[in-house]
């Protein structure tokens, strides 16, 4: 299959102004690409903005939620009338809840659904159309090792991701006769930077230190630039299925061959996990500690810092 090279091309990231997002905007504008990004927040687009204005990027930028289909519609259509018609689509944005079953709520699933699923599918169907009349395209779609393993205290998240996974293959098979590859994403944990804005039940602290832990620590996870050029490249190769990080890997393939194995290992794990407290829940900003804040997490904060992370949050 020849390579679809992003030299030229349109490419719209939602979630791109931080994170993963924003570092495979900064890979795709490397290659030579034109962006749109789009995310909740005017001052994080503010910084993106300027940054690839410096760079001499050609980009637009949007405030839009995606978990609203009629202004990501809008959105999109923006960007291709500016910049041209939409050349490859990068579902990036999502949210995390983390805590225990008992101290999770309703709206902790339907934001998970309406974010990390329905925000893609509506991204998807205001570009789609288009790609189909031109039999050219590209769909990128950021899942998760929470869409493979079902992990505890994060069953919102893996409940949206496993459905991202198989909404994916299917619409995969589809539209391939229409020269549109789809492409899954399955990451383990990345540095992103990202835990601050997560959402954590329960008890809060608890939780948070353990996430930013495993989210910091170079053995758990991967450097965020890494995966964001493995991710590009998956996007030009039009391949169907990538797993990021030798850690998701290994999982996968045992929960595959010996799922019975890893439903053990996880429950036990779950044991040493917090219980359910009073319920609360608080941003990982609003839940820091002096582990989270020690050497420990160092790679993870460093990560905030060049990924943008640290704009907008919440001051307590």
């Amino acid at each position: 299959m020849k390579r679809f090279a992003l030299d030229g091309k349109t490419v719209a990231i939602t979630g791109g102004a931080r994170g993963l997002g924003l570092a495979i905007a900064r890979e795709a504008a490397r290659r030579g690409a034109k962006l749109g990004l789009f995310a909740r927040s005017e001052e994080e687009l503010s910084a993106a903005r300027a940054e690839f204005a410096i760079a001499g990027v050609t980009v637009s930028t949007a405030v839009c939620d995606v978990r609203n289909a009629a202004d990501v519609a809008t959105t999109l259509d923006s960007f291709a009338r500016e910049l041209g018609p939409i050349d490859a689509l990068f579902n990036v944005a999502g949210v995390i809840s983390v805590g225990p079953v008992g101290a999770l709520s309703l709206d902790d699933y339907r934001d998970a659904i309406e974010t990390n699923f329905l925000g893609a599918v509506y991204a998807i169907e205001a570009v789609r159309p288009s790609m189909q009349a031109r039999h050219s395209g590209r769909i990128v779609n950021i899942t998760s090792l929470g869409g493979k393993v079902g992990i505890p205290h994060m069953l919102p998240y893996c409940a949206s991701k496993y459905a991202l996974i198989g909404y994916s293959a299917a619409l995969r098979a589809e539209l391939q006769r229409d020269g549109i590859r789809v492409v899954s994403i399955i990451p383990g944990l990345m540095r992103t930077g990202s835990p601050p804005h997560a959402t954590f039940a329960g008890q809060p602290r608890k939780e948070y230190v353990t996430f930013a832990l495993s989210d910091s620590l170079p053995f758990l996870s991967v450097d965020v630039r890494y995966a964001a050029r493995l991710i590009v490249d998956a996007c030009e190769r039009g391949t169907a299925e990538k797993i990021v990080g030798w850690q998701a890997k290994v999982a996968i393939a045992a929960a595959t061959v010996a799922p019975r194995a890893v439903e053990n290992v996880l429950g036990f794990v779950n044991r040493f996990l917090p219980g359910p407290g009073n319920g609360e829940h608080r941003s990982g900003f609003a839940s820091e500690s002096p582990i989270t804040q020690s050497f420990l997490t160092k790679l993870g904060r460093n990560a905030s810092a060049e990924q943008n992370e640290l704009v907008d949050l919440p001051q307590v």
